[in-house]
């Protein structure tokens, strides 16, 4: 049974960071591409970013490219999403997915970024 649970959310100011982990059991982890998206209030879910199989090639939606940071660490099926100079518009639900949809995701942590 495919398990992604999430942890990391908070409450941060604006240009503050947080670091997102997604922990990934049932499933060879090591051998799928991973997936962050993001439910923003009053909008769809968006796909943030993605990670192949091994880490070596990653991609970002234009919306956090330059201040988001996708890893993981096969060894401990660990996905990692490291945000940095948060905005308020990055306020959300954050989920990791093992497919491109989000269909497959966790149940989400939130990040609110507010002064």
């Amino acid at each position: 049974q495919v398990q992604l649970i999430e942890s990391g959310g908070g409450l941060v100011q604006p240009g503050g960071s947080l670091r997102l982990s997604c922990e990934a059991s049932g499933f060879s982890f090591s051998t799928f591409y991973m997936f962050w998206h993001r439910q923003i209030p009053e909008k769809g879910l968006e796909w943030i970013s993605r990670i192949n199989a091994d880490g070596g090639r990653t991609k970002y939606a234009d919306s956090v490219k330059g201040r988001f940071s996708v890893s993981r660490d096969n060894a401990k099926n660990t996905l990692y999403l490291e945000m940095n100079d948060l905005k308020p518009e990055d306020t959300g639900l954050y989920y990791c997915a093992r497919d491109q949809e989000g269909i497959l995701r966790g149940q989400g942590t939130q990040v609110t970024v507010s002064s």
